[in-house]
This record gives structure tokens, C-alpha cells and sequence, in this order.
């Protein structure tokens, strides 16, 4: 009996040797005492209960040095997996919510004050203020010259029956005002426009002595002296 149970330990020994051996993972030891190949995993020699100290001084270290690759790839693998399942299987963000339902984004076409984008706000355009229209004031005549053959008079001698042409000058040059002509005393000489506008007139001596002569126009006069013979 006892020969049936060792003999069943040693071929279950065996087939488990054999199943590590071809993981190709951990290597197996040699007994010190017996001389004895054991797996690796054993602390103890299971054929003679030797102690294993270390590695053992028959293990071979290429053997020791594939498995740690092996278990390191096999880590680093499981760890790939992992991340892979993790980056794969992290829900999917929900759809955005349509742009009528979100009160941060404006519809165009709602509000003319908005763009055409529908985001940014675009101000009404505005029209530049209006000035008024700048009013000159009207031109006031400041001057009146008496001229005759172009040189200003003040006073000057007739015939009678003589007649003088004058015209005037009106300050400042271009200036529309109404021109009146008169005679202080007509017995005297007498006066009559000769233009439109009254910027020329003649006078008439009609008797000895001696008369005023005054132009009027822009709320002011020019007066002259008009001796006749």
C-alpha cells in the first residue's frame, strides 16, 4: 500500500513537473542531497525533505531569467488589457442639447440685434447725429461812396441844364441792398436812377444855389454837396 501511494505521488509529481516545465515559466532545482530535480515552486525536496536555501546551487539561471521575462510580459500584457477595457467600455458623453432648448445659445433670426451666428450680439447700427445747417447772418452795408467818373465825390459845381452822372459804391463789394436817390431841393437840381438796381443816377441842374444830394441804402446815407451856377 505504501509502495501505491508513493508511486502515485511521484507520477502526480511528475505530470505536474512536466506541466511547468512545458509553461516554460519556472524552472526546476536540483537536490542537493539526493541529486534530484524538483520543481521550483517546492521549498523542500519532496523525495528526500532536503531544505532548499535560495535558489539552490543547481538551478539554472538562464531557466530563472526566461520565466522572470515571461512573468513580467504576461504583467504588462494583463495591464494593456486592462487599460484597453476601461478606455473602451467609458460611457459615451450625452448628446448635446439641441440649440432651441439651450438658453446660452441664440437661435438667428430670433432677436435682429443678433448676428448672424447667433452667438455674439451685434448693436443696431446707429446713424451719425445730424448738424443743423449753419445760417450766416445777412450782410449789413457798412459804407456808401459817391463817384463820379470813378472819383469819389463829396461835392461838386453844375450848369444848369447840366447834366452829371454818378454812381455809387456800396461796402462791403457785392453786397444786394435797395439804393434811393434824393434831392434836398429840387428847385435846385434834380435827381433820377438810371439803373435797376440803382447803383447809377444822374442829376440835373435846374437853378442857382446850392442843394444836398443823399443816397440811402442799408439803414445808412452818404450826403453831397451840389453847387449849381
Amino acid at each position: 500500500m505504501l509502495f501505491i501511494c508513493t508511486e502515485f505521488n511521484r507520477r502526480m509529481h511528475s505530470q505536474r513537473k512536466d506541466l511547468v516545465a512545458n509553461m516554460g515559466i519556472i524552472s526546476d532545482i536540483k537536490c542537493a542531497v539526493c541529486d534530484r530535480k524538483y520543481s521550483g515552486v517546492r521549498s523542500r525536496c519532496p523525495y528526500c525533505g532536503a531544505r532548499r536555501i535560495g535558489r539552490g546551487k543547481y538551478s539554472e539561471d538562464s531557466d530563472n531569467s526566461r520565466g522572470k521575462m515571461l512573468i513580467s510580459v504576461l504583467i504588462m500584457a494583463v495591464f494593456t488589457v486592462a487599460a484597453g477595457v476601461l478606455l473602451f467600455t467609458t460611457p459615451v458623453e450625452a448628446e448635446s442639447t439641441p440649440s432651441g432648448n439651450d438658453p446660452g445659445i441664440v437661435v438667428p433670426g430670433d432677436d435682429d440685434t443678433h448676428g448672424q451666428d447667433g452667438i455674439h450680439p451685434v448693436p443696431p447700427p446707429t446713424e451719425p447725429p445730424t448738424e443743423p445747417p449753419t445760417t450766416l447772418p445777412p450782410l449789413e452795408v457798412t459804407g456808401i461812396t459817391i463817384t463820379y467818373d470813378g472819383t469819389p465825390k463829396v461835392e461838386f459845381m453844375a450848369r444848369i441844364g447840366e447834366v452829371v452822372p454818378l454812381r455809387i459804391r456800396l461796402e462791403p463789394v457785392g453786397i444786394d441792398a435797395e439804393i434811393i436817390w434824393s434831392s434836398s431841393n429840387t428847385e435846385v437840381f434834380d435827381v433820377v436812377p438810371v439803373d435797376i438796381n440803382g447803383s447809377g443816377a444822374t442829376v440835373t441842374g435846374i437853378g442857382r444855389g446850392t442843394a444836398t444830394l443823399t443816397v440811402a441804402a442799408g439803414g445808412i446815407e452818404q450826403t453831397c454837396t451840389v453847387y449849381v451856377q
